[in-house]
């Protein structure tokens, strides 16, 4: 008989030598997700979108306290809706998939396939609000976004659909459009730090930077283990640009007529890809507990098959026991696998405590934990595994983020002078802090000789500390520049 041939699971390069084919593996590897088909699309695999939805319970039960309700909207956008905002339009066109003929005819109008919802939803809002009586409206929706991306695809962070939330809010003033920003953008940062266990640098975007037609653009940017910045989720103030082009208007408490302030903000899926890249290691992927769909996996180790059911039914009572208490767990009870196999496989996959009861854990009635962080393995008491649990689980979170915040810290160097800059930027990579005379041809000029762009203008003024670094002259910001995806 011909013994079936178990698959290589494992991950064949390192991180620190070959980053992006790392990358590729560890999400295709890990079952997180394979390429569709479609080119330039992926298949969102069960864990990943575990993950997602873990993303869309915390989002979505935070922004309905205060008050945002969702819906959906077509996700086909006629072409003269999208051409009603110039500089919007403008900034969308070359990555728009559009719709041309339906079943044999041709359509009259090209439908452009939502690359964002700003103006279907806006030309909505000019139907539905009268009266400051209707405002504000906190409108939020869950869905898929198709942006035709023409360069490779990379998994989570560059693809030609993906899915996200985007809001959209009205507002009577400025004031409360401000304010509704900044709420948002704490949402995302407790997200992002609280949650994922990526450390975040929050601010403003350049004008040259922000998202078209926006009055002003606020940020979180998170750097990867590679040097390079990822903008992981956007808030923006959409001022009255959207609400003058869309008619969007109401009658004020002064009998007035006033046009709205509004809002929109949004993250995706490439924050699943971040997660990847920020904690996984040689071995696959490290999922942060409080995010994880699966927290502890429970393997029972036998030799004998007169072990067999003891073991069994021990791992079956931790199992039920820490599943009662609120953790996450799969019992692994696969026959077709050794041991050894079962615990490559789930630090492949991520999990974050694996719990092991063989033949001594039984007679000593205990149970062995093992860290995915660390790799520590700790004997503990059966009667206290529930509670070993739970701190380790504690104790996980916060190293991925302490690991996270330490390699932040490191990776933002403040130069003074344009070789400084580039020297940086080719050897190390990571946010540079720079100082800038607010010129937008300065900031064009390093993009173009360099790629670097400025990720955020902080949104505590920092004193300059040098002349601008490309032009000489004065400053008047310290700004955080970055490669980025």
């Amino acid at each position: 008989m011909v013994e079936e041939k178990k698959p290589d699971i494992g991950i064949t390069v390192k991180k620190s030598e070959n980053f992006s084919e790392w990358y590729t593996q560890a999400i295709l590897k890990s079952g997180f997700a394979d390429y569709a088909p479609v080119k330039g699309c992926i298949v969102f695999r069960e864990s990943s979108y575990a993950i997602w939805e873990k993303i869309q319970q915390i989002v979505d039960k935070k922004i309905k306290e205060k008050g945002h309700r969702n819906v959906y909207f077509p996700m086909f956008i006629p072409e003269s809706l999208l051409r009603k905002e110039a500089e919007h339009f403008e900034g969308f066109v070359p990555e728009c998939a559009w719709v041309t003929v339906g079943g044999d005819k041709q359509l009259a109008e090209r439908l452009a396939i939502r690359p964002t919802s700003e103006t279907i939803i806006y030309q909505m809002y000019a139907k539905w609000i009268r009266s400051w009586r209707d405002l504000p409206i906190k409108l939020n929706q869950w869905c898929n976004i198709v942006r035709w991306e023409t360069k490779a695809t990379k998994p989570f962070l560059r693809t030609r659909e993906f899915l996200w939330q985007e809001g959209h809010t009205a507002h009577a003033t400025k004031e409360e459009a401000d304010k509704e920003v900044m709420e948002i953008l704490e949402i995302y940062r407790d997200l992002m730090e609280n949650y994922l266990a990526i450390p975040v640098l929050v601010g403003k975007k350049s004008e040259n930077e922000k998202f078209p037609g926006a009055l002003y653009t606020t940020t979180l940017e998170a750097i990867m283990p590679d040097g390079k910045a990822l903008q992981m989720g956007t808030s923006h103030n959409l001022g009255q640009n959207f609400s003058k082009v869309f008619d969007i208007k109401f009658i004020g408490k002064d009998e007035k007529e006033h046009y709205v302030w509004q809002t929109s903000w949004g993250i995706s899926t490439r924050l699943i890809g971040a997660l990847v890249m920020v904690h996984g290691d040689d071995h696959g992927v490290i999922v942060p507990p409080k995010i994880a769909p699966i927290q502890a996996v429970v393997i029972p180790i036998f030799y004998k098959e007169v072990e067999r059911e003891k073991i069994l039914g021990k791992a079956r009572e931790i199992h039920e026991k820490l599943c009662k208490e609120g953790i996450s767990t799969v019992l692994d009870d696969r026959t077709e696998y050794t041991p050894g196999w079962k615990f490559h496989d789930w630090e492949l996959k991520g999990v974050p405590l694996r719990v092991e009861i063989g033949p001594k854990d039984v007679e000593k009635s205990q149970v062995t934990f093992a860290r995915r962080d660390t790799f520590e393995r700790i004997a503990v008491k059966e009667e206290e595994a529930v509670k070993a649990a739970k701190k380790l689980l504690d104790e996980i979170q916060s190293n991925l983020y302490n690991r996270a915040r330490k390699f932040l810290e490191e990776h933002i160097t403040t130069v003074k002078t344009y070789e400084e800059f580039k020297k940086v930027l080719r050897e190390k990579g990571g946010f540079i802090r720079a100082c800038w005379c607010l010129s937008s041809e300065c900031e064009e000029k390093i993009k173009e000789e360099t790629g670097a762009t400025i990720r955020i203008l902080p949104f505590e003024k920092e004193k300059p500390f040098s002349n601008c670094i490309y032009c000489g002259k004065e400053a008047k910001e310290v700004v955080y520049f970055a490669r980025a995806y």
